[in-house]
């Protein structure tokens, strides 16, 4: 008789226990997760009623696999990009969120008589949200398109990041055992320049190997390719110190940019699911029940905690950020749980063997009991908000309407602010990225050299030699390339003020001397360090027009593969995607009371918030139209409006819609977007100035900026750098206006 491997009876076990909950759940309308803790309870060694798993170390390892592709397809979902668009409101709430939960979960473990350990990762447990379950509710509530939901996703976001970065510091606090300022600060920075350099080294090469294998890439080898870079990068990130759920989100963060994201997240979906099944059965299997119900004390004051805590303090940084009373509200009710991030760092604690046993099932427990509460919450946010606001003063009333409207207008960045922004920014990624050739070059490149060659003082010349070529346009660019042109000329005007700009520009050469410097220390001496970094940089000077164009050639590359997914996208849809607005076109009927009156006085964009951008009328077409022309009967009036728009300009013009189509669309008309750069000759400039309306002959219908979105900017609107700017317009003439390097991107 054959004999079964353990492993397989116990998978047998854990998936058949996993469907049967799984589908009462269902019935019931209860989120899956707590079916899959309650599979393994029933199949774990405390329950004996029905057969138990006999190897749980082989379980553990299926359960690891579980967390990394559960992580993976977290980054999947992720993307960077998201975190840059939040916007200051999603932040800032996050931020105080975390911040205030960390010190509650410390302080309500303390008070409970739990040692420092047990109370620092409970704060970590509690300071999480769980996204799957919030994302759930909304479905079935119908609530996922409101105001406040928007916010909702935005913390979501932010708290990915900050439970990343949790992940980290509890390891390094857990192992030294002791809170040490320096060694966090390290690991932060550590953190910081990893995910940096993995991000650009990863935009830089991914995607365009993804491109260039399309023809190659069935379904099947998607699939085993992502897999594959999924797990490289988390024994990269294993070599390098962090963990490998780590290395997983950030390749999954990484996939996100790229034209296959969809694709992907499709097809690694199922391996997530039944990998991610077997982890929460894990989960359960180390509950013991009557550990529950001997510390339901704990539990019950936690619950508290968590609901009490997490509106009070998510509420308290939206209404700081500026956000409405009642969005405040909404959101904090909304992130009133923990979920599976906090089944995560629960069980670090566990494998590094730094918590109490109970604080495991004292996690799960309350996040089961927080997931039942979580559609009630939402539910009844908006009432608590209106009996909230009958109770309150009405001096109060008006000082938090005065704080908000007060916060919600773009703020204009003096040129000074404008100026540093792009200098950090600019110093920053191209440090890191000169700092990763040296690490690659002196860990990997040279001992390989020193292995194979017999000459010593060779290897070291090739070493050295291969790692400058490769430094070089990047050493120029730290140097040379010009940091926004339009901000640093009107600072130049000021003759006070040319001082610091100078200092700035030789901070530029110090730090590539520095670096170099640094790398030719590890091979020779101080005196031939110095000889050598003076040859290249009159190297570089030599060669500035090549290398520029180098430079130039590897940044191009870079942003369109970060922005080619949104590109295709925007190409699909034809829309403005930040406010769903598109170009859509209406037939004037000769008996509309709009016919003889001008655009001025029919007010469409003070009425409706739409832009008349062309008329046709016959073979004449009106591009842009001026707010004093007429419509006469028959014309064809192109107006940019949302769907929600739509059915008021129908009713007031009283013609049926026509949706323009790719293929009724004339060719020459187009919606496009590009952004603002610091060489582009739009920079500083108002709408009224850049006379893009007479060069085009175009509108512009959309402005984006650092996340704040405005439909139908004013004339007097100014130009920044990193602006997003939408204009509808003669498609030729468009692309005259827009520089190469203006990459055409969407908000997202």
């Amino acid at each position: 008789m054959l004999h079964l491997p353990n492993l397989i009876v116990d998978l047998a076990l854990i998936l058949g226990a996993a469907g049967i909950t799984t589908l009462i759940f269902k019935k019931l309308k209860q989120p899956l997760v707590l079916g899959y803790i309650i599979a393994g309870i029933l199949v774990g060694p405390h329950f004996t009623l029905v057969p138990s798993i006999t190897d749980i170390e082989n379980v553990k390892v299926w359960a690891d696999i579980g967390v990394i592709f559960l992580l993976f397809s977290l980054g999947l979902e992720f993307s960077f990009k998201k975190l840059v668009k939040v916007g200051g409101s999603a932040s800032i709430s996050a931020i105080v969120e975390v911040a205030v939960m960390l010190v509650l979960g410390y302080v309500t473990g303390r008070f409970m008589g739990w040692s420092s350990m047990d109370s620092i990762f409970l704060g970590g447990i509690l300071s999480i949200s769980s996204t799957t379950i919030i994302i759930r509710a909304f479905d079935e509530l119908g609530v996922k398109n409101q105001l406040f939901a928007r916010l909702v996703f935005g913390i979501l976001v932010v708290e990915d990041l900050v439970a990343i970065l949790l992940l980290v510091l509890l390891s390094t606090l857990a192992i030294s055992q002791k809170f040490a300022g320096g060694e966090m600060a390290m690991s932060v920075g550590k953190l910081s320049f990893f995910l940096v350099l993995w991000f650009l080294a990863g935009i830089f090469i991914i995607p365009t190997f993804l491109k260039r294998t399309k023809k190659l890439m069935s379904d099947e080898t998607l699939l085993i390719v992502s897999l594959a870079l999924c797990l490289s990068m988390v024994i990269l990130a294993t070599q390098v110190g962090f963990s490998p759920a780590l290395g997983a989100f950030i390749m999954g963060s990484i996939l996100a940019e790229t034209t296959s994201a969809e694709k992907i997240e499709h097809l690694t979906m199922s391996v997530k699911d039944l990998f991610g099944a077997i982890f929460f059965v894990s989960v359960g299997m180390l509950i013991e029940p009557k550990m529950i119900v001997d510390y339901a004390g704990p539990i019950g004051i936690i619950i508290v905690v968590t609901i009490i805590g997490k509106t009070l303090s998510t509420a308290t940084g939206a209404l700081l950020s500026g956000q409405g009373l009642k969005q405040s509200l909404q959101a904090g009710m909304s992130l009133a749980q923990i979920g599976e991030f906090s089944f995560i760092i629960a069980t670090l604690g566990m494998t590094l063997n730094v918590t109490s046993d109970f604080l495991y099932p004292i996690a799960v427990a309350v996040s089961a009991l927080t997931t039942f509460t979580t559609p009630y919450m939402i539910r009844f946010a908006a009432p608590f908000y209106d009996w909230l606001e009958s109770k309150m003063p009405v001096k109060l009333k008006r000082k938090l309407s005065r704080y908000t409207s007060g916060t919600q207008t773009i703020n204009k960045e003096s040129d000074w602010q404008a100026m540093l922004k792009s200098y950090v920014i600019h110093v920053v990624v191209l440090g890191v990225i000169l700092i990763g050739i040296i690490l690659v070059s002196s860990r990997y490149l040279a001992p390989f050299l020193f292995e194979t060659m017999e000459n010593i003082a060779a290897a070291k010349v090739l070493a050295t030699g291969i790692t400058l070529l490769a430094m070089t346009p990047f050493l120029w660019a730290l140097t040379m390339r010009p940091i926004n042109k339009s901000a640093r000329n009107r600072i130049w005007l000021n003759k006070l003020q040319r001082a610091p700009l100078l200092a700035l520009d030789f901070s530029r050469i110090l730090i590539a001397v520095f670096l170099i410097g640094f790398l030719l220390d590890q091979f020779y001496t101080t005196a031939t360090a110095i000889v050598v970094t003076l040859v290249l940089i009159v190297i570089i000077v030599i060669l500035n027009k090549r290398l520029q164009k180098l430079y130039q050639g590897i940044e191009e590359r870079f942003i369109t593969n970060l922005n080619d997914r949104e590109i295709q996208a925007a190409k699909r849809h034809r829309n403005i995607t930040p406010w769903d607005a598109h170009l859509t076109s209406f037939i004037v009927p000769a008996e509309s009371l709009v016919v003889g009156h001008t655009l001025s006085e029919l007010e469409l964009r003070e009425k409706f918030g739409a832009n008349v951008a062309m008329i046709e009328r016959g073979s004449l077409i009106i591009m842009p139209p001026s707010r004093d022309e007429r419509l006469f009967p028959g014309d064809k009036i192109s107006v940019i409006s949302t769907d929600d728009q739509l059915q008021g300009i129908q009713a007031y013009l009283e013609s049926p819609i026509q949706q323009i189509s790719p293929e009724q669309a004339k060719e020459d008309i187009t919606l496009e977007n590009f952004v603002i750069q610091d060489d582009s000759p739009l920079l500083g400039k108002t709408i009224r100035q850049s006379s893009v309306r007479e060069t085009t002959q175009g509108l512009i219908v959309g402005i984006e900026r650092r996340g704040n979105r405005l439909l139908n900017p004013p004339s007097d609107f100014i130009f920044q750098e990193g602006d997003i700017i939408w204009i509808v317009g003669r498609k030729q003439k468009i692309k005259q206006l827009i520089k190469p390097s203006n990459n055409p991107v969407t908000p997202g």
